[in-house]
This record gives C-alpha cells, structure tokens and sequence, in this order.
C-alpha cells in the first residue's frame, strides 16, 4: 500500500486553508521553500495537480478540491487515535474554542452546570477570534461569531439572540428613556462586533440624526457590556452575550423589545464526523438546553 508522507498532507491542507505557501509556512513554523517541496513532492506521489495559481493566490483544481475533503477526516482521526493512545484515563478530554466575549460572558458562567451534568468530561476551553482548524484534530468544536459563510463543517445557529440597547438600572433612572430619539442625550458606548450597529438602530427605528461621538469605543463586546454595567452609559448589545448580567440585575433592556433587532451572530461549528463523538453531543444538547434556558428566563 502506497501512502504519502503524513508531513505533505499536513502541508497541502494548510496551504489549501490559507491558499497561500508564505502563511502555511508561519502556521507551521517551517520555510516556504521547505513547504513547497512537499507540496510538490505530494502532487508527484499522486500524479495530479492539486493547486493552480490564480493572481497572488493558490486555488484547488477539482482534484484538490476532493483529496481535501478526503483527507481532513483523516487527520483528524489520527490525531484522536493517537492522544487516545498517549493518555489511557476514563476523563474524555473535550476541546471548546470559542469567540472571546461568548466564551467570557455566555460559557464560563454555565461551566457549573456542564460539570454537573458531564462531570466525566473535561472541557479545555480556548479563545480567540480565529477560525481554528479542525484538520489537526486538536478542537472538537469552534463557537463563532459573525455570518454564517463556512464550508464543509456543519453549522448550527444559537437561536434566541437579540441586538439591543441595554443600561443598568441606576443609569435609567437618573436619564429617563422614552424613545429612541432620546438616546441621542445619552451616553452611548459603541460596540464594534455586532452585526448590528448604533447607526444601522437609529436608522432602522426612525431616527434620523446620527450621533455624532461616542463616549466610550471597545472591539470586545464584553468590555461595552461590563461598561454599561457600571452605570458608565447605554450598549447596543447581543442578549446572549448580556444574560448573566440581565439575570443579576446589574443590566435591564432600556426599552422593553419592540427595539430589540433579532439577529443569528453565534454559530457553532464542527467536522460532521465530530457529531458522533459522545463528548460532541453531550456537549451540543446541553448547549441547546441552557440557550433554550436563558430564553424562558429572559421572558419571566
């Protein structure tokens, strides 16, 4: 049986991902040219092109196209075998990666209840806003924000998710709101994450003038979030993101929904082979529980 070296596979995929040799090589710690050859070494061992060129790019020809989707499953097999192998133990190690702010505001506040009802699972949890790769093997499950536009992984929306204009009560009652126009005397912190920003609100309720500055800028919504908790202003925020702090009380809507915008920013992301992995499955039904959970109470 012929096989390729395990290196020029892990080399085509990564180059494949990036669609570039230069950023291959940094993500692999190895030089271009060094890339290259195994590149051109594995496209000898099979006899067909993988890649053509297109401006400064590198595109899949149909051949490539389909020895990546081959070969993904693959190595995220071997990969799994051999940490099986490496650490024997009845804990089943689950991988999470995450956004930062969902996996600071929405994930570690509920890790209580994972535990309690996976306590034979240990969940890892990294963040970052980098797509990860799951052909390594490494991550079992990606949780990522903005739209959905992801290929050959399957993808499942968090449902439930409103953009709205959130304060903290002390705020509200020393600025009473009445209507949207009225925001336009307020303290706005502006949030450079949502799909949903102030100018897109204003404008889709009616608002005509735009606000000019804001007090307060921050591209991680849990910095506005915690901001506006602290009495510091009124954000323009995901209700999934802002639920612990809704159910503590330290955040309230400023109005109460008929100006909350629905939108489908988290998806959770995985290799269809993952989903029959029991720590993968466990793992996607207790998510759904607790979003399905944090609904109910947002509307007690």
């Amino acid at each position: 049986m012929r096989i390729p070296p395990v290196k020029a596979i892990v080399a085509f995929e990564s180059v494949a991902r990036n669609r570039s040799v230069g950023k291959a090589a940094e993500e692999l710690g190895l030089t271009a040219s060094a890339v290259s050859h195994q590149l051109a070494n594995l496209e000898d061992f099979i006899g067909q092109s993988l890649f053509f060129r297109q401006g400064r790019g590198l595109v899949l020809t149909p051949v490539g196209e389909q020895y990546l989707r081959d070969v993904t499953g693959v190595i995220a097999e071997l990969h799994r075998a051999t940490e099986r192998a490496a650490t024997p133990s009845a804990v089943d190690i689950l991988r999470v990666h995450t956004s930062p702010s969902f996996g600071l505001m929405w994930l570690l506040p509920r890790l209580e209840s994972f535990q309690a009802d996976n306590g034979d699972i240990q969940l890892n949890l990294s963040c970052s806003y980098e797509d990860v790769s799951f052909t390594a093997g490494f991550y079992d499950v990606d949780v990522r924000h903005g739209h959905a536009h992801w290929r050959d992984i399957e993808v499942r929306t968090l449902r439930h998710e409103r953009v709205l204009p959130l304060a903290s009560p002390d705020y509200l009652r020393k600025n009473p709101i009445r209507d949207p126009a009225d925001l336009l005397n307020c303290r706005l912190i502006n949030s450079e994450t949502p799909l949903v920003r102030w100018h897109q609100w204003f404008a889709r309720f009616g608002v005509a003038a735009v606000h000019s500055s804001f007090d307060f800028s921050f591209d991680r919504s849990y910095m506005s979030l915690e901001t506006a908790a602290l009495g510091l202003g009124v954000a323009l925020e995901s209700s999934l993101l802002a639920s612990v702090l809704l159910r503590k009380g330290a955040l309230v809507p400023v109005f109460e929904g008929q100006y909350a915008v629905e939108v489908a920013s988290h998806h959770v992301v995985y290799p269809a082979q993952h989903a029959d992995l029991p720590r993968v499955s466990r793992f996607l039904a207790w998510l759904d529980r607790e979003v399905n959970r944090s609904r109910d109470e947002a509307s007690l």
